[in-house]
């Protein structure tokens, strides 16, 4: 583009954005408040994802031993978890130090075992951790199948259900962005839709005089992406303080909860917001001019 075409096309985004101003405002407003949504619910599923592979990593298989399991048996079951690929830690834990354990984990409310009297129903068991999270599910079903296990358990539920949700969510916020993306596209396309009836006949006289249609087409593009750079701009900023002040509050009620760092993670974001406000705004222009251009 020459240079006197680039002064053209300034001069009449800016003339334009000044003569619509009001609904150049509302069209800004409508792809601020969409990309924020649009943000916030990426923000939610990566957060989300991230958790899920925290708790991969912290999985241990509990494996309960059947209460006639002698002390041999236990050696030999012992000894083929640790014979299964990808084990990284195997620790026996008596029925004893188990029944401990769980009434530590009551507290207040230990009166609730007194019923058993010297009972103690739970049975001797191993803990086993394996070396990386995707051998959990295979490790469990190869402990299961082993003479003298009773059960053999990890958090799959807690993960399963985790994506579930982030499934969920994901599916929600692509139906929600797409509700609100069709909006802002109308909003766009109206507002450049006015600069066009505005100037409809010196669009006219230009066609005539052998204007291209890109000639034409330069000053509203580029209306419409300017459009879009403001709204992402606005959401960005919106988003920064955001997500900020919940950072803030998490870390200082619940320190290590694995939510991602504010930088550079929130910088990705903007990018995607900044490049998804320009494309809507682009393809706002590129609507309302789709008729003109034909005739």
């Amino acid at each position: 583009m020459k240079i006197r075409t680039s002064e053209y096309v300034v001069r009449e985004v800016f003339f334009s954005l000044r003569r619509n101003s009001w609904m150049a405002f509302a069209s800004i407003g409508t792809v601020a408040v969409s990309l924020f949504i649009f943000g916030m619910f990426l923000i939610i599923v990566m957060n989300m994802n991230k958790m899920v592979d925290a708790l991969e990593s912290q999985v241990e298989i509990s494996v309960y031993l059947k209460d006639e399991t002698t002390q041999q048996q236990r050696s030999q079951v012992e000894a083929r978890i640790r014979g299964i690929q990808g084990i990284e830690r195997v620790t026996f834990v008596d029925k004893e130090t188990a029944m401990t354990r769980f009434k530590e984990r009551l507290g207040d409310q230990q009166f609730l075992l007194d019923a058993l009297g010297e009972a103690n129903p739970l049975p001797d068991s191993f803990e086993v951790v394996v070396r990386q999270p995707d051998m959990v599910k295979t490790a469990a079903a190869a402990i299961a199948a082993l003479d003298g296990v009773e059960t053999a358990k990890y958090g799959q539920d807690v993960v399963e259900h985790l994506f579930d949700i982030t499934r969920l969510v994901r599916l929600f916020g692509v139906a929600l962005m797409a509700l609100l993306a069709g909006a802002t596209l109308f909003i766009i396309s109206n507002t450049i839709r006015l600069t066009v009836i505005a100037r409809r006949k010196e669009i006219a006289i230009m066609k005539y005089v052998g204007a291209t249609d890109w000639f034409i087409r330069w000053p509203f593009l580029l209306e419409g992406i300017v459009l879009g750079f403001f709204g992402s701009i606005l959401a960005f900023v919106a988003l920064r303080l955001t997500y900020g002040m919940i950072t803030a509050k998490v870390y200082d009620t619940l320190a290590f909860f694995p939510l991602i760092p504010l930088y550079p993670f929130l910088y990705y974001v903007g990018l995607v917001l900044l490049l998804c406000g320009m494309i809507i705004g682009a393809l706002g222009s590129t609507i309302s001019l789709k008729r003109l251009l034909k005739a």
